[in-house]
């Protein structure tokens, strides 16, 4: 189950983006909280710190302890992060205050384990959901998620009615969403070409 991580935090005033962008280079990251029965509160958080803690985790969806200065310590889920498009580096946080009890939304994510039957056979094993959404309560928040492909042969699918999710997590894909696929050797196009009595390429 992913680790709650601590994050200290205090309240910021509401303010433009030219107060924003001085706050950033003093080394904080504006941030928000919001949530059912809680107040929005406008918050700024270290920036090093946060950026340290992204890159600890396996995804961006991490459960906090916030410690905000002068009010105390608040379950938060990170909801969303904002980073700039060309640096990728963060420029906003948007935390959800939430307690043991409040279901939550996440991108978790999955990895393939085992070598399948059909890729020792010369197929081609294709992964099509990399990041699962899922909805679970805190406690039960996953770091990664892992499916076995072992028993997959040519031209099987793995999908989500076929995998036995962790206790107390369920998938918000439909039944029938394919995670990963075993392609048959010689498939789609070249198959084509090498069918008898297709018709030649057209010379340009």
């Amino acid at each position: 189950m992913a680790t709650k991580q601590s994050l200290q935090a205090a309240v910021r005033a509401r303010t433009g983006s030219g107060r924003l962008n001085q706050m950033r280079r003093e080394g904080w990251l504006p941030s928000v909280m919001y949530g059912r029965g809680t107040e929005n509160q406008n918050l700024k958080v270290n920036a090093k710190t946060f950026c340290e803690l992204l890159a600890k985790s396996s995804s961006e969806n991490i459960l906090v302890n916030l410690d905000i200065e002068g009010t105390g310590t608040r379950l938060a889920f990170l909801q969303a992060v904002h980073h700039d498009a060309l640096s990728g580096k963060p420029l906003h946080a948007d935390f959800l205050a939430i307690d043991e009890n409040t279901p939550i939304t996440a991108h978790i994510p999955a990895h393939l384990i085992g070598e399948a039957i059909g890729v020792k056979a010369g197929g081609l094993l294709e992964q099509y959901i990399h990041a699962l959404e899922i909805t679970c309560l805190p406690n039960d928040l996953p770091e990664t998620l892992e499916f076995d492909v072992t028993h997959l042969g040519e031209g099987d699918s793995l999908h989500i009615s076929d995998v036995t999710f962790p206790a107390g997590i369920r998938a918000t894909h439909g039944p029938n969403v394919v995670i990963a696929h075993v392609g048959k050797q010689g498939s789609g196009a070249d198959e084509a070409e090498a069918a008898p009595g297709a018709a030649p390429a057209a010379k340009p």
